[in-house]
């Protein structure tokens, strides 16, 4: 008999159900969140699972890699798909969650998202954190700003050298204002000491990465944007085609067809916004910048010209989604001009 099984994965506890072929469930329980604890549940089980499911997660990625090492055969499951299949049910609880991530198994009406490995997900780490170190230091220097506003003290235009002794001259005379300024200034220096050690890990890992100083022989692409690529795409050939990126990160318009109805939307969004985010920056760089030029920036403009700027911008960014994927797959640097097909001979 052919068993399924869904996990609902929490902080402490997981809900597990398994379901037979027919959807029956045959068992239902609690086990902690840890990677031995649901082998060893399994292990016990006097069925093998057909197919085992994890709705992805903040520990599915942990969880998934351990229970595949194991030999189980587990199913990372796209959380979108799992979010709109139970839509339909008027209770949510974990244990109806289980339930019903084991029936997404034994019908098949599920999609498997790719499971980074360790190092993609160290890079991802490094980038992530120092995103929160650079947000919260723009953060404490606008707070700087706003509350010397207050007082009628306008910092205006400084750099990053001036900054600090700018705002200590406002505050100069203003006891209180002192103290928090003070205090303030102290945080700001730790989080701005912090980021610039961030900022030579990422430039020492980008220039350790041969696929990453690939990726930086393209026009518009620097450090940043390489390594989010690289940790995002992971592993090549788990795109049939490469112009399958640009839909995986969102950067392909939506489309609704009913029967008269046959409506095209803007881009749809799913997928990692980082990447996406990462690759639009790139793209305006490579049209606002003086950077080299090549034909992708002659064929963005051609596209800005009859569609204006903010849609080449957003095509230019898919279009390097795709074209970063094949040099990735194929192991070539990027190719300023594409050379000028030869003329047969009369």
């Amino acid at each position: 008999m052919q068993h399924y099984a869904g996990i609902d994965v929490s902080l402490e506890t997981s809900s597990v159900c398994v379901v037979d072929a027919q959807g029956k469930i045959v068992r239902e329980t609690k086990v902690a969140s840890e990677p031995e604890a649901l082998i060893a549940w399994f292990s016990k089980h006097e069925a093998p699972m057909e197919r085992i499911g994890l709705e992805a997660g903040p520990l599915s990625q942990w969880l998934y890699a351990a229970m595949a090492k194991a030999g189980l055969a587990v199913e990372l499951l796209e959380t979108r798909h799992v979010r709109t299949a139970f839509k339909i049910m008027p209770v949510k609880t974990d244990k109806k969650d289980a339930r019903g991530i084991a029936q997404l198994m034994r019908l098949g009406w599920f999609r498997s998202v790719h499971c980074k490995s360790l190092p993609a997900q160290e890079v991802r780490a490094v980038l992530t954190a120092r995103k929160l170190l650079q947000g919260k230091l723009h953060d404490v220097e606008m707070s700087i700003r706003g509350i010397l506003r207050g007082f009628g003290l306008k910092v205006g235009p400084t750099t990053p050298r001036t900054y600090a002794p700018r705002v200590q001259a406002l505050a100069e005379g203003h006891p209180t204002l002192e103290v928090i300024t003070e205090a303030l200034l102290k945080a700001r220096g730790v989080l701005a000491d912090e980021l610039r050690g961030f900022e030579r890990r990422v430039r020492k890992m980008a220039r350790d990465d041969e696929r990453a100083r690939r990726l930086m022989t393209t026009p518009g692409i620097g450090v940043l944007v390489s390594l989010t690529y690289v940790s995002a795409i992971d592993e090549t050939d788990r795109f049939r085609s490469s112009r399958m990126v640009g839909a995986h990160f969102g950067l392909t318009p939506k489309k609704y067809q009913s029967g008269e109805t046959d409506y095209t939307g803007r881009i749809s969004k799913i997928g990692d916004a980082s990447v996406r985010t990462a690759l639009y920056e790139a793209a305006q760089v490579i049209l606002t910048k003086p950077v080299r030029g090549s034909d992708l920036k002659t064929w963005a403009l051609g596209v800005a010209k009859r569609a204006g700027m903010r849609k080449a911008k957003v095509a230019l960014a898919r279009k390097l989604s795709v074209v970063l994927h094949r040099m990735l797959r194929d192991q070539t640097d990027f190719v300023t001009h594409k050379a000028a097909p030869i003329m047969a001979a009369a």
